[in-house]
């Protein structure tokens, strides 16, 4: 008996199938490499192409990651840059941010597929993102942009398994955002606040936290990591080292957040912001 993993894991494949040739939204993290590597073994590498939309949003180590993984599932890859930082609607922060950076890139990715040939554009959206705030869908969903994996109903814990199945090294890498998602809705993005974010996570990254948020409040820094991995966090010398080094980068103010790491935390704002009106 075919299980319904089983059953959408097939659909995805058919689904690609169908599109013949596809250029591939890429960013590294567990979804979109595996529709780059479905799309590789059912299409062929002379039919796929994996595009990395390059920005100052995009960290560093993530850009790094980005080549690693093209290189080992031996993708051709191409990165694009991406101008979002120049439309004052991105650059405002509004709570539709998303929106205008997703359709900057899929703009540039729509177009780049007219001029190679390819038939269409896909993206990693999976079937658990429809339940959050994600204007970047309503982008995709209005350049036509083709979302194999929610089509085919696939939760990312299944996509985890499949990976997993196909034997990609980051099947177990956290969920991850752009820089700019670290700062606050209304709080304009500039390149100095992302790269001080940056610089901030870095530092805990190379600390060994693999799961964490630096928020960005101005001259507030606000830190989420596990709840499990607030004591290493907060143990000396790790503490007093963490406090000069980020306000040697900029920040007045060090907090941690008591609740602890949690994907997409700025949209609880506007959570809060929907029960008040009501």
């Amino acid at each position: 008996m075919v299980s319904e993993s089983d059953s959408k894991r097939q659909r995805l494949f058919d689904l690609i199938r169908q599109m013949r040739r596809v250029i591939v939204a890429f960013s590294a993290g567990v979804d979109s490499t595996v529709l780059l590597k479905a799309s590789l073994e059912v299409l062929g590498r002379e039919n796929v192409l994996a595009v990395t939309g390059v920005s100052p949003s995009l960290a560093s180590r993530e850009l790094e990651s980005v080549r690693q993984l093209a290189a080992a599932l031996d993708a051709p890859l191409e990165l694009l840059p991406t101008a979002e930082m120049s439309n004052p609607n991105y650059a405002a922060n509004p709570a539709e941010r998303c929106y205008y950076c997703k359709n900057e890139l899929f703009t540039k990715l729509k177009a780049l597929a007219d001029e190679r040939g390819f038939e269409a554009v896909v993206c990693g959206v999976n079937a658990d993102d429809t339940g959050d705030f994600r204007p970047g869908i309503d982008a995709a969903r209005q350049m036509g942009v083709r979302m194999p994996l929610l089509e085919a109903g696939l939760t990312k814990a299944e996509i985890r398994q499949l990976a997993r199945d196909m034997g990609l090294p980051n099947w177990q890498k956290p969920a991850l955002a752009c820089l700019a998602s670290r700062i606050p809705y209304g709080t304009p993005i500039t390149l100095a606040s992302l790269s001080q974010v940056e610089k901030a996570e870095n530092f805990l990254y190379e600390r060994g936290f693999g799961v964490l948020r630096v928020r960005h409040h101005q001259k507030l820094a606000r830190i989420e990591v596990p709840v499990e991995d607030l004591p290493r966090l907060l143990a000396e010398p790790l503490r007093s080292e963490l406090v000069v080094f980020f306000k040697s980068i900029g920040y007045t103010y060090v907090t941690v957040d008591l609740q602890g790491f949690r994907s997409g935390s700025a949209n609880e704002a506007i959570a809060g912001a929907a029960r008040q009106s009501k």
